[in-house]
């Protein structure tokens, strides 16, 4: 039995699907927050309503701040659970700022509830969390940047980073964002919990997540936000670094074998991996908008605006080579142009309807 949080957002319903298909019991913790932050457009109601059509999907519509209905469903399902993915987040860089409270009670005290359940209820099993990269704060835009007529890009005479970013980047005095500053204090606890009691705990720091089954919003999603604006042909902003940011892009896909690898093999002490597309499927904004149109075939509408995010990132690509060292088995099916193919296709049947 695999237990997930967040089961409708992007990368717990796709842990779902995958989980369900092969024939395994799902419980699912979402209460839809998702529309609480972003609105009713980017509920994720719809997803929970195909999950329930799953004879062995299990909804539970329980908010994870809720300690005590959280360790109630752990202690109804002792000895069954082998697994927990927990991807339930409050997801926003710039929301977290409105309400910081609610951002950290989510994001950080949601977890210590589920980390506390599992300790408990089922020591054995695996827990999984899906961080950020917004983790590591702004010290991605201190490295050797140069701007080209797209996008900025590392200097070539630093062939350290020639594949990405990977773990040994410093988390330490930067500017993270609320966001980021909350997703850490639950990173670190998903590691602790690995070292202090351990557990087998993997925290995976990802980059950009996308996919067709994204409720992109404007300030979370950015690729499905983007692919829905300019087939519904509405104006886009671009928010600072004159829309020349760099984002590596991994399919929902592609993080659920990820996550699934550790599953199957989990290692005690806290584990941490940066998960993404890789350099292969990087993209600036004003990248990804010509993508679109060309696929598309439809011409964007967009703004530049001057004001950069507090904390966010110039220039983040992935270096996955710590996870492919310790499963090599993986390997990312889905390559940019084909996400954004398949994000297009949906969003243009989604408009017929």
């Amino acid at each position: 039995m695999i237990l997930i949080t967040g089961s409708t957002g992007l990368i717990g319903s796709a842990a779902s699907e995958f989980y369900l298909s092969q024939n395994k019991k799902v419980l699912g913790i979402d209460n839809d927050l998702r529309s609480y932050f972003f609105g009713k457009k980017s509920s994720n109601r719809w997803k929970e309503l195909l999950l329930k059509k799953h004879k062995k999907y299990i909804h539970f519509s329980i908010d994870i701040r809720n300690k005590n209905k959280i360790f109630e469903i752990f202690r109804k399902n002792r000895g069954q659970i082998t697994s927990i993915i927990h991807t339930a987040a409050q997801p926003s860089h710039d929301w977290a700022a409105r309400e910081p409270f609610v951002d950290f009670d989510v994001n950080a005290n949601g977890t210590i509830n589920l980390l506390e359940a599992f300790r408990i209820y089922c020591p054995e099993s695996s827990f999984i969390f899906t961080s950020t990269n917004k983790v590591y704060g702004d010290r991605p835009n201190y490295l050797p940047l140069k701007e080209k007529k797209l996008r900025f890009e590392i200097d070539k005479k630093h062939s350290f980073y020639k594949k990405g970013i990977n773990e040994k980047m410093s988390i330490d005095q930067t500017t993270h964002s609320i966001f980021g500053s909350s997703k850490l204090s639950a990173d670190i606890l998903v590691q602790e919990y690995g070292r202090y009691f351990n557990l087998k705990t993997a925290t995976f720091r990802g980059g950009c997540l996308t996919g067709e089954n994204h409720s992109g919003a404007e300030l979370h999603g950015f690729l499905s936000f983007l692919v829905k604006s300019i087939v519904n042909k509405k104006k886009y902003s671009i928010f600072g670094y004159k829309g020349k940011q760099v984002r590596d892009n991994i399919h929902s896909y592609d993080v659920v074998t990820a996550l699934n690898e550790f599953r199957k093999k989990p290692k005690k002490g806290g584990a941490v991996y940066n998960i993404g597309g890789g350099r292969l499927n990087s993209c600036s904004i004003l990248e990804a908008i010509n993508l679109i149109e060309n696929i598309s075939g439809i011409k964007s509408k967009y703004k530049v605006l001057k004001k950069n995010r507090i904390g966010d990132h110039i220039w983040w690509i992935t270096d996955n080579t710590k996870f492919e060292k310790d499963y090599p088995k993986w390997k990312i099916k889905y390559s940019l142009e084909k996400s954004l193919k398949q994000m297009i296709k949906f969003e243009l049947n989604r408009k017929k309807k």
